[in-house]
């Protein structure tokens, strides 16, 4: 039977001899402005019985200090700090060391809600044949302040389909729960596929069994000039069309031509803010909106995209 509190357990929750339920998985790299909130997010989960794991990755700034007193004060933190060694390396290291029934993934820049792993346990519990489960997420700016919220697929269907067709980012990495038992079933996060790892991961995932989203949101996702597809969008672009190609082929499917066609461009850091804007303004953030409109404007007060975004974020609509 699962343990921790919430609605799970309702029996005194006894000192722990055996291995936990949930394994968290969170790779840190150079991580200081954000890592500690989202340590506290994961301490301040409803269901408590779990390990948490954590890869210092080479740090180059104070993100290990920070580690180093959570560590000390949290026996649930296993903590492992080395040479760089890369992303993928780390989230496979975890995977071989990790004891819990369920693996839960966490981004050192994100914030999980208290209910996350409660919420995701109950459906796993309810849906046997689900192996990974996600959540909608909160999308928030460098700040933490809301943006909008995104993750729209939420059955296996919605999701496998959407993703086959290249439709963008249907499940966020950070938010997800799966059973160990079916990543033991499958090879680990391929590093062939680095940049699209996890949508390789979740591919294969969809093979073997049904994978979802729970429509409420349990993930503050947050975005910032540092993501992935920010920084390295061409080797992505790249990766993506080769993990769709392999698993059309294993399904014995033709890839579309469109896959091989897409092009990925970074966007520059004005119209990065803009796109920010615009999804807070419609989605009612109008405060998050002016805020983005502003740095636009100063960093580019010429543009007419500027001055539109500009106007119907002072307008509030």
């Amino acid at each position: 039977m699962l343990r921790g509190s919430g609605d799970l357990e309702t029996s005194p929750q006894p000192t722990r001899v055996d291995a936990p339920a949930v394994s968290v998985l969170m790779p840190v790299y150079n991580a200081q402005r954000y890592v500690a909130e989202a340590i506290e997010s994961i301490l301040a989960q409803t269901f408590t019985d779990f390990e948490f794991l954590i890869i210092d990755d080479g740090s180059t700034d104070g993100s290990l200090p920070i580690l180093e007193r959570y560590a000390r004060r949290e026996e649930r933190i296993r903590l492992i700090s080395r040479a760089n060694t890369g992303y993928l390396v780390a989230l496979n290291e975890m995977l071989g060391i990790a004891r819990g029934e369920f693996i839960a993934r966490m981004d050192a820049d994100d914030i999980a809600l208290p209910e996350r792993f409660e919420r995701q346990l109950c459906y796993l519990a309810d849906h046997p044949e689900c192996v990974m489960v996600g959540s909608r997420v909160i999308i928030i700016d460098p700040d933490g302040s809301p943006l909008t919220i995104m993750g729209e697929a939420l059955t296996h269907e919605e999701i496998d389909h959407a993703l086959m067709a290249d439709r963008g980012q249907m499940v966020y990495h950070p938010s997800v729960m799966f059973r160990a038992r079916a990543l033991a079933g499958v090879a680990p996060y391929r590093e062939e596929y680095y940049t699209a790892e996890d949508l390789d991961l979740f591919l294969r995932l969809a093979e073997v069994g049904r994978i979802a989203n729970l429509a409420e949101p349990l993930l503050k996702y947050r975005e910032h000039g540092g993501k992935i597809g920010h920084v390295r969008a061409a080797l992505q672009a790249d990766a993506i069309r080769r993990v769709l190609a392999a698993a059309h082929l294993r399904r014995g499917l033709i890839p579309p031509e469109k896959i091989f066609d897409a092009a990925r461009h970074p966007l520059n850091l004005v119209e990065r803010r803009r796109c920010w804007a615009w999804w807070a303004l419609n989605a009612g953030n109008v405060g998050t909106a002016r805020k983005h409109a502003a740095a636009c404007l100063i960093r580019s007060p010429w543009s007419l995209a500027t001055w539109r975004l500009l106007y119907c974020a002072i307008r509030g609509h």
